[in-house]
């Protein structure tokens, strides 16, 4: 099962490039398999969901 970046916690928006990217902190083993494309799914992948705050409150 493939994770969609869009969906993660970790895909924020940079102010200084314009642009979305990913807040995880690779290590240098990690990121070549990302960018080789080994990886089935992200290890970092967080569900981002901006109502969890309010189901812990009630």
């Amino acid at each position: 099962m493939k994770t969609i970046c869009e969906n993660c916690s970790n895909y924020i928006y940079d102010d200084e490039s314009e642009s979305y990217c990913c807040d995880a902190m690779l290590d240098e083993d990690e990121m070549y398999r990302f960018l080789k494309g080994d990886n089935k799914s992200c290890p970092y992948f967080s569900f981002y969901d901006e109502y969890s705050i309010v189901r812990k409150q009630n």
